[in-house]
């Protein structure tokens, strides 16, 4: 990852803001894969995998590690994060298989 060197406050809070942008577009793209992953599955039960949300976790939190993030507040963002999608593709599941 580059960083650009800020000279002052207020270019940092400009760099900020686009990082912010970045981060929710992300998470907007993943959320669109969740809304599609929806399609493959065949019950509920498989969508709330216990194995799957935790080996997502795991692999977050040893890339915190990696970027010298804390690997509790990468938890805790997935944590949240995988909740409220499941909750999505929930959802999507059971639109989909409206007739």
């Amino acid at each position: 990852m580059d960083m650009k060197k800020c000279s002052t406050l207020e270019e940092a809070r400009v760099e900020i803001d686009k990082v912010d942008e970045m981060i929710v577009e992300m998470i907007a793209l993943r959320n669109s894969y969740i809304k599609q992953i929806a399609k493959f599955k065949t019950t509920v039960e498989e969508i709330k995998s216990d194995e799957r949300i935790a080996d997502v976790v795991a692999r977050a939190r040893t890339k915190a590690i990696e970027l010298d993030l804390s690997p509790n507040l990468i938890n805790d963002i997935f944590v949240r994060l995988i909740d409220e999608m499941v909750e999505t593709e929930v959802a999507e599941f059971r639109n989909s298989k409206v007739f």
